[in-house]
């Protein structure tokens, strides 16, 4: 009996109150959010994959053939231009330049001697004691003894540089990259023994295709590509974790010739690289930014996804969305796409809900519409 009991009490409950003039809450329908459109000027970062190298990638091999007694650096670390790599045995060397320089002491001697010949005769023959065949042949002997000191100085000089070459110094600041070799080996000229990457400046070098070139180039540069590239704006590298270099590039240099297979044309990008965060053979990407002007751009969250398609929701005179379908195309921040077809200036759109209506179906009602 208890739930007949309560049934009949909430039922006196009611009617009293609606003989007290009590208003029950009735369900309100309220407006979807939209926007009208308009065109606008946006900036589009476009992104080209890009390969970092130093700007001055030398590679390291000995001008002379020995063993490697000693390597003075290790891998990745930053060295001075002048700085000692590696050490090649120099006993040889060594030998060597001893004996250029005994022969270049004993063609001196020569030379002194058939000097000596040489003036002396021409005394004679100016006394008429000896004929003009020994002055003559006296002469050049003296000037062969003198070209057998040149040759001697130049073996000497020779022999100096190859001891030098034991002592393999850097030819330029930088960072030392991988060293393939072992002390003990023998080396040659044409053995690898590292690349030093001079890295105070690096090189962004990636593929740019022609259309973009050729576009800033038509933009009154008279088709001179090198006024084309002063006038790009900086552009930023980022690594392949997404993250961006805190230093800003410039585009420096573009080939000329556009790749057959790709229609690209490669490019080079220089950043400054002060504390050394950046290493040859970083991959990531560069990242242009591109200015489109009077383009209608929407937000993401007014295009709903239909397979192959794209729908936005344009509202009628009378309030009711109706589909459309639109072309769009994504401006890289996340957040925005740009209409290239089914919109127009003026037109009004769904935008947050759009998920959720249906064609037909009324999303703006008159008090909404009025305060609008």
């Amino acid at each position: 009996m208890k739930p007949i009991k309560w049934l009949c009490l909430l039922g006196l409950m009611a009617g009293m109150m609606m003989s007290c003039g009590v208003d029950i809450p009735q369900e309100k329908k309220t407006s979807y959010e939209t926007m009208t459109i308009e065109k606008q000027n946006i900036t589009i970062p476009v992104k080209f994959s890009a390969k970092l190298k130093g700007q001055s990638d030398v590679v390291i091999s000995p001008q002379v053939s020995g063993q490697l007694m000693q390597t003075c650096v290790s891998e990745g670390q930053q060295v001075k231009k002048g700085t000692v790599l590696f050490v090649i045995d120099s006993r040889n060397a060594q030998l060597e330049l001893e004996a250029a320089q005994s022969n270049l002491q004993a063609a001196e001697a020569s030379a002194n001697s058939a000097k000596l010949e040489y003036e002396s005769n021409k005394n004679l023959f100016e006394k008429k004691i000896v004929s003009r065949y020994m002055l003559d042949n006296s002469e050049n002997a003296y000037k062969q003894a003198q070209a057998a000191v040149s040759q001697a100085k130049a073996a000497v000089s020779r022999a100096q540089v190859n001891l030098g070459f034991c002592t393999i110094t850097s030819p330029v600041s930088g960072i030392i990259g991988e060293i393939p070799v072992s002390e003990g080996i023998q080396v040659s000229p044409g053995t690898q023994l590292t690349i030093v990457s001079g890295n105070s400046m690096m090189k962004a070098v990636f593929s740019v295709p022609e259309t973009v070139l050729e576009e800033a180039v038509a933009e009154g540069y008279e088709g001179k590509v090198e006024d084309a590239l002063k006038a790009f704006p900086d552009v930023t590298f980022m690594m392949k974790n997404g993250t961006e270099y805190s230093h800003k590039g410039r585009i420096t240099s573009a080939t000329g010739v556009v790749n057959a297979a790709t229609g690209t044309i490669a490019c080079t990008a220089i950043f400054p690289n002060p504390d050394g965060q950046l290493y040859s053979g970083i991959q990531g990407s560069i990242i242009l930014p591109y200015n489109n002007e009077n383009v209608i751009v929407i937000p993401q969250y007014a295009v709903v996804r239909l397979q192959d398609r794209a729908l936005v929701y344009k509202v009628k005179d009378d309030n009711t969305a109706t589909a459309v379908t639109v072309t769009i195309e994504d401006t890289g921040n996340g957040k925005d796409f740009i209409v290239t077809s089914g919109l127009n200036v003026g037109d009004k759109i769904v935008t947050v809900g759009a998920n959720n209506v249906q064609d037909g179906e009324q999303v703006l009602f008159p008090e909404a519409s009025q305060n609008e």
